[in-house]
């Protein structure tokens, strides 16, 4: 990685360009042409140096709810658990975790009923009741952005 492409993740993870061709914009702040950003970009993403591009929503400001979820999964069910979980459309992401509750997921919806019914459904069709549900009672919010 050099300098044109640590100022290109800089820009792009603080000052995205709102515009019809925003890699345009991006690549002249960096002294290059759009092919060769577009490029550039391409490559940091196949090396997994950029996982995802887009943008980030307050879903409470949206009227939407979401909860972090802890489960506890049984290791000879947990691939079974794992894919009802990534059929549910509001899953954000899970992971596994080296504790008794292994598998954590984070889950958004339109309302609290909706979110309750998706939890109860996963239950419905695991087998696995034991989830925590620790919906936020307050928000803190650090900026994740790094300077490289």
């Amino acid at each position: 990685m050099d300098a044109i492409d640590r100022k290109i993740l800089n820009i792009l993870q603080k000052e995205f360009p709102l515009e019809e061709r925003p890699f345009e914009i991006v690549a002249k702040r960096c002294g290059i042409g759009e092919d060769e950003a577009l490029d550039r970009i391409q490559k940091m993403k196949d090396e997994g140096i950029i996982r995802r591009i887009g943008a980030v929503f307050d879903g409470p400001k949206l009227g939407r709810v979401s909860t972090l979820c802890a489960a506890r999964v049984p290791e000879e069910r947990i691939d079974a658990f794992v894919e009802v979980l990534n059929a549910g459309k509001g899953v954000t992401h899970n992971y596994r975790r080296d504790h008794d509750y292994n598998i954590w997921f984070t889950v958004s919806a339109p309302d609290a009923s909706q979110l309750e019914l998706f939890l109860a459904e996963v239950k419905e069709k695991t087998g696995v009741t034991d989830i925590l549900d620790m919906r936020a009672v307050r928000t803190f919010k650090i900026n994740a952005s790094f300077d490289v």
